[in-house]
């Protein structure tokens, strides 16, 4: 897969993962396992999506 569309692709996957983690938290009881999950997930591919970005420009 070409850099551009893996970030691209990453880029959608954090929106996706950050539209469950508001609908999990507006929950009346949300699942904090779950919470947590989703939220190491999202940074995961934030990091990563980090290092394809700087490795583009170098």
């Amino acid at each position: 897969m070409p850099l551009h569309a893996r970030i691209v692709s990453l880029e959608e996957r954090h929106a996706a993962l950050e539209r469950r983690i508001l609908d999990e938290d507006s929950r009346p009881r949300p699942d904090e396992r779950e919470l947590a999950r989703l939220k190491r997930e999202k940074l995961r591919i934030k990091e990563e999506m980090e290092r394809l970005k700087t490795a583009r420009t170098h």
